[in-house]
């Protein structure tokens, strides 16, 4: 079943739901089985390995930049492929109807690519370790958690899309204006935002005119510019404010993009002004 990212989202923030449980799961290679699956519709998170499931006949194969949802009680036959373990988190959600007109979830299948991204397996992760713990806080964690999840996996599978490179790009460049002073790797950049370096690569060139690279570094030496006429630091406390540790690699940048060296670039503006 194909089912448009979009349509997905609206379909979660219009209509209630409870999680049923949170489970983690680690399986042997060359593993296989048939069972009919829970009274409940789900999530599968692949976190390492592949696995293939059939669902209902359908065949999908699940592994590290996919999700998979399969729905309530439906004929499931699996398959653990390779010789790495297969290891995933299952999530199961109690639908609360009615549920929009025309479209459900709970007999549904279906795959979502999403790429790579470490945040999801964090959330996950935190996802499981807060639905073992007993009590009402945890179990309203539980749910709050699991939103944070779907919001995870709609964003990355959305910035998959062609419609969603302008998002994307607003998505790294904000992130680049905020954390422009720690030491930020393009690779680092992209696994965060759920795609590719070459996925980046291609949405800073087609709303920014360059590399996410050159992006980065063109942002430090534009705030380094600013301190350096608004302030007195020296210049090596400069440099490791806007992410460089090395003062003479940052005096050299600073010389090829402006022409000048920091030192002369602060005494010449002063002057002027």
């Amino acid at each position: 079943m194909k089912i448009g990212i979009n349509k997905l989202a609206e379909y979660f923030a219009h209509t209630h739901f409870h999680v049923k449980g949170v489970y983690h799961y680690r399986i042997d290679p060359k593993q296989s089985g048939w069972l009919k699956t829970a009274p409940f519709p789900g999530f599968i998170f692949p976190l390492g390995g592949q696995a293939q499931f059939y669902f209902d006949g359908t065949p999908y194969l699940a592994g590290i930049g996919n999700v998979i949802h399969g729905g309530a009680n439906m004929s499931l036959a699996k398959r653990v492929i390779g010789n790495t373990k297969w290891e995933y988190c299952l999530v199961l959600y109690h639908i609360c109807k009615p549920e929009p007109e025309g479209f459900t979830l709970e007999k549904a299948d279906f795959e979502l690519v999403i790429g790579k991204s470490p945040r999801l397996t964090e959330l996950l992760r935190r996802l499981w370790r807060v639905s073992s713990q007993p009590g009402s806080i945890p179990a309203f964690q539980t749910e709050t958690m699991f939103r944070c999840v779907l919001e995870e996996i709609f964003i990355c599978a959305h910035n998959q899309t062609k419609g969603g490179a302008q998002l994307l790009f607003k998505q790294v460049s904000d992130y680049i204006h905020e954390y422009y002073m720690d030491p930020l790797t393009i690779r680092e950049l992209a696994e965060s935002h759920g795609v590719n370096e070459n996925r980046l690569f291609y949405v800073f060139t087609k709303y920014a005119g360059m590399g996410p690279g050159d992006y980065l570094m063109i942002h430090r030496l534009n705030r380094a510019k600013e301190l350096l006429v608004t302030g007195d630091a020296p210049i090596i406390a400069v440099a490791k404010s806007v992410g460089y540790s090395d003062p003479y690699h940052f005096s050299r940048r600073f010389k090829n993009q402006f022409g000048i060296p920091p030192s002369e670039f602060r005494e010449k503006f002063r002057n002027n002004a």
